[in-house]
């Protein structure tokens, strides 16, 4: 199921979306409110339903949203049918912790090869997912149709790697480095920079302490 112009943001909601409905299903709950949802995810009801209206799905006034109903209608918008690979590039504690959280978080996403230069951590399996070297990137994206790659080197080298990951065929780049990729439009490109992330959380926080001072 693919809707035509959703906003990235959109998207992103969704993801969060569904990761709350599914805390609330483990609860026994079979329905819910707007109000409920958007509480978890500090945002508010409005945007929910602003949401979940451009995936043309509304709620009952009474009981609220079917969970089991919408998880399953957001997961035919994100995932793909057929299912999707994923290949991290670059062993280091980020990696490897990547690999290890994402480990059976989603049955449509499958982490299966890692990449490295560290000839400790090559021809390894670190929780299921083999490490090859990196010059071996293109033959075993290629093989295994693999379409994302996330990027978790040394900033310096990130340019050098997306590059590599356009060429094997990788059709979506999540760069965990502080340093911006250019890569072409047919490739969607992610990027988060945990500096940044904490320069504006520190911010907040300083405002906040300003405030109640």
């Amino acid at each position: 199921m693919f809707i035509k112009n959703l906003p990235h943001k959109t998207v992103e909601r969704l993801s969060q979306y569904r990761r709350a409905l599914l805390m609330i299903l483990s609860k026994d709950k079979t329905h819910v409110f707007s109000h409920e949802i958007a509480q978890m995810l500090h945002i508010t009801p409005v945007q929910v339903r602003r949401d979940l209206m451009l995936i043309g799905y509304s709620g009952n006034l009474r009981k609220g949203y079917d969970i089991k109903e919408l998880i399953e209608l957001i997961g035919k918008i994100i995932d793909s049918e057929r299912g999707q690979r994923v290949a991290v590039v670059g062993l280091g504690n980020l990696g490897k912790a990547f690999i290890s959280y994402f480990k059976g978080k989603r049955s449509k996403l499958s982490m299966i090869a890692a990449f490295d230069t560290n000839p400790e951590k090559i021809n390894r399996v670190f929780d299921g997912v083999p490490c090859h070297h990196i010059n071996q990137m293109a033959e075993i994206i290629k093989q295994n149709n693999i379409s994302i790659g996330i990027i978790t080197v040394p900033a310096e080298n990130a340019p050098e790697i997306a590059e590599a990951l356009v060429l094997a065929g990788i059709k979506g780049i999540l760069n965990y480095t502080p340093k911006p990729l250019n890569v072409p439009a047919y490739v969607y490109l992610e990027e988060y920079d945990m500096i940044t992330s904490l320069e504006k959380v520190a911010f907040f926080a300083k405002k906040n302490d300003e405030r109640f001072k």
